[in-house]
């Protein structure tokens, strides 16, 4: 081939790449044998940096007001559908509709995405990159410099494909795939944390609007029972057998009684279109028939030790992959250390004609490893080092740790509520038993003409507000059971039942 020309008959080279055919293969044998290379010293080199080991976590032999219950068995693990316990129907219907149209959790799974594919991507630094680039170039030289074609013009086109790869010789790629991993099961547990959360708020929604349904029902009644009273009072005061000042107490009662009513249903309000947020519904069209009073049983909830909350919360399982990301982010720290061997090759065919394109000796490629050895940083790479280090530490005391101490917390809380709530509903229904009677003692009194209209008014309050706050503390109970499931991590089912 003549590779000389005038610049009256520019010179035209075509290039093609191609990693495929006889012609190349023995570019294509050294580029497999160093590759090979680097895959059996990549396997044999243990990575740099340490290895995740879970460090000490506080905890504590047992809850302080656990119910006596039989331990949880080995076998038995949490139920994702723990709400179908309550024995409600309506309630399994809107935390299924909760867990299919609530914007946060299917934020949340979209995360659970986006780090699927980041750990994808982290995975691909295995393989070699392979790539066509196109390039045309034009030169002219320079005719008062010494050169063998002076006043040559050139053109030049490539169609080259390329390959390069980084050998992992010590680790760096496989600490960011170890890193990547961790990352994308802390973001699963997140997300299933994420839907433990909307179905527990869901629940505690539907039963604080059961409550507050309940304590609906006992003002309106109140509130029509005052006013019979007022009635009453004002005709025995036309008869002149009452004062005015009966009169105008009774009056009093029953105003006060519609402020109450006003309030409560206030309440409601942001309770129902708190629901519709949660149900992914817009809130002025939002609507929910009144709920029955809260009746039944507790479902029991074995509560087991605090040790199995790290088994059992997927919020402390996304804190410890957490914790195992920031340590594999010392590792490639570290690898910034060492060595940077990579591989760079392009094989194909070149050709002045592209009838020549096809011959063997229209061959054409290249290999260039690569060393890179950090010699001088300016002390960058030990400063990421003890960063990588700092943040480790701080991904044990604030995001792990402490997950531990808040988890712990929850659940002590949770039970003693449970406990201090069951002693407080005993109480109150004593209370509320004796508030009835003496009602009915101070109307009957009243009629009978033997006390003042005074006394029948403290009674009504005394029983109205007894009968509100054990309607309250029946939502409190429930409410309070929802959140030691969810402080918990869930229900639990057996395998049998699975």
């Amino acid at each position: 081939m003549n590779m000389s020309q005038t610049n009256k008959s520019p010179r035209r080279v075509f290039a093609f790449a191609a990693l495929s055919g006889n012609s190349l293969l023995s570019s294509a044998a050294i580029t497999v044998a160093i590759i090979a290379l680097g895959v059996v010293t990549g396997c044999t080199l243990p990575a740099v940096g340490p290895d995740y080991r879970r460090p000490d976590t506080p905890t504590a032999a047992t809850y302080k007001d656990a119910p006596n219950q039989p331990p949880v068995a080995a076998g038995n693990r949490v139920a994702r559908e723990w709400w179908r316990d309550f024995g409600d129907l309506e309630l399994d219907h809107c935390i299924a509709e909760a867990l299919k149209e609530n914007q946060s959790l299917k934020g949340a799974l979209a995360r659970v995405e986006q780090a699927r594919a980041l750990t994808g991507e982290a995975r691909a630094s295995y393989l070699p990159m392979i790539g066509a680039t196109g390039l045309v170039s034009r030169e002219r030289t320079s005719e008062t410099t010494t050169n063998r074609f002076p006043n040559s013009l050139t053109t030049t086109y490539r169609l080259p494909l390329t390959l390069s790869w980084e050998l992992d010789l010590f680790g760096r790629v496989r600490r960011l795939n170890e890193g990547a991993r961790a990352n994308f099961v802390a973001t699963q547990e997140l997300a299933e944390a994420a839907r433990l959360a909307v179905s527990a708020e869901t629940a505690s929604a539907y039963f604080a609007l059961a409550a507050t349904d309940e304590e609906t029902r006992i003002v309106a009644n109140t509130l029509a029972l005052q006013k019979e009273m007022l009635s009453l009072v004002e005709a025995r005061r036309d008869a002149g057998r009452a004062s005015d000042l009966a009169a105008e107490q009774a009056k009093l009662a029953v105003s006060s009684s519609e402020a109450d009513l006003a309030a409560v249903a206030n309440r409601r309000s942001a309770l129902k279109n708190g629901l519709a947020v949660l149900l992914g519904r817009a809130a002025p069209a939002f609507e929910v028939d009144g709920r029955a009073p809260l009746k039944g049983s507790l479902p029991p909830i074995p509560v087991g030790l605090p040790s199995e909350l790290l088994m059992r919360r997927p919020d402390l399982a996304a804190a410890e992959n957490n914790l195992k990301a920031a340590n594999a982010r010392i590792g490639v720290a570290k690898a910034a250390f060492f060595p940077a061997i990579s591989l760079t090759g392009t094989a194909g065919y070149a050709s002045a004609a592209i009838d020549d394109l096809s011959l063997r000796d229209s061959r054409a490629w290249s290999a260039t490893p690569s060393v890179y050895l950090p010699l001088f940083q300016g002390g960058r790479n030990q400063a990421n080092y003890k960063r990588s280090q700092a943040a480790y530490e701080e991904t044990v005391a604030a995001g792990y740790r402490q997950s531990i101490l808040t988890a712990l917390r929850e659940v002590q809380d949770a039970l003693t509520a449970s406990q201090r709530l069951s002693e407080q509903s005993e109480a109150t229904a004593r209370a509320l038993a004796s508030a009835r009677k003496v009602r009915e003692f101070a109307e009957e009194r009243y009629l009978s003409g033997g006390t003042s209209y005074l006394e029948v008014i403290d009674a009504q309050r005394t029983a109205l507000a007894v009968e509100r706050s054990a309607a309250a503390l029946a939502g409190q109970r429930w409410i309070t059971r929802v959140a030691l499931i969810r402080a918990r991590g869930g229900g639990w089912e057996s395998p049998s039942s699975m």
